[in-house]
């Protein structure tokens, strides 16, 4: 891909910046930060990721948030093209990983019917940060034969219209809800009715890879009680099945040996 005729070679790079921690940046994302004239980040990037972009970069917060004003996608796009079209090398870093609920490809389309030459590099998407940070196999060999990834609202902002929910109330399909705080209740009462359990292991998580980070473990019939403790505005992550249930033995036999201890 080439620039438009008549205008400056600039390209635009989208970058996932991971869930925050920024040593779990990859090698070619800290490249980018650092050969960027200007950023546009989320408001869920932290800090320590933006302290690795060079100097004089121009950084821009476009962040988007559920039930808060927020840029739009239209001028987003708007932007990187015009920024772009002066010859910028843009960086768009998004948290956890661009092609994950992040919205790149409306933005690659944008940039592509344009000429303007975008890459991407990957970022560890929240599930992946969740599974690790519990030390949780997501799919356990054991106790769960797939994973999913769902989004928990539509544009409209409720329930996304078709999803399986025969296929999601499977606990042997370890299932993570991204952006599904304030629909919860509903989620929860969705796989109650199509025969998950009450019992089924569930995680709920704020502010993963933060200083601030909280995490929940507990039944599904706990989950929304638990939920309702936490910081509502905080970007949550929820994930159900069985396979979380192997974290949550470990997690207690810890418990035990430290009290007696």
């Amino acid at each position: 891909m080439s620039s438009l005729p008549g205008t400056a070679a600039g390209r635009v790079t989208l970058v996932g910046a991971g869930p925050g921690d920024a040593e779990l940046l990859t090698l070619k994302a800290v490249k980018a930060l650092q050969s960027a004239d200007v950023i546009l980040f989320d408001d869920l990037v932290s800090d320590e990721v933006l302290e690795l972009a060079r100097r004089e970069a121009k950084r821009m917060l476009v962040g988007k948030r559920a039930g808060r004003d927020s840029c739009r996608q239209e001028d987003i796009n708007v932007m990187m093209l015009t920024l772009a079209k002066q010859g910028k090398h843009v960086v768009r870093l998004k948290s956890g990983d661009p092609m994950i609920f992040g919205r790149a490809g409306e933005e690659i389309a944008s940039l592509e019917a344009e000429g303007i030459p975008v890459s991407v590099v990957p970022g560890i998407t929240a599930g992946l940060a969740l599974a690790s940070r519990l030390g949780v196999s997501l799919t356990h060999r054991d106790h769960a034969q797939s994973v999913r990834f769902v989004t928990g609202h539509s544009r409209k902002g409720d329930l996304p219209e078709g999803l399986d929910w025969q296929g999601l109330a499977d606990s042997r399909t370890t299932t993570v809800f991204y952006m599904a705080r304030r629909m919860l209740p509903k989620i929860v009462e969705k796989l109650g009715a199509f025969g998950m359990s009450a019992a089924t292991p569930t995680t709920v998580a704020i502010n993963l890879g933060r200083g601030d980070e909280a995490i929940w473990r507990g039944p599904l019939a706990e989950l929304v009680a638990a939920a309702e403790t936490m910081d509502i505005d905080a970007p949550t992550l929820v994930a159900v099945g069985d396979a979380l249930g192997v974290g949550m033995m470990v997690a207690a036999a810890e418990d035990e040996w430290r009290r007696a201890g």
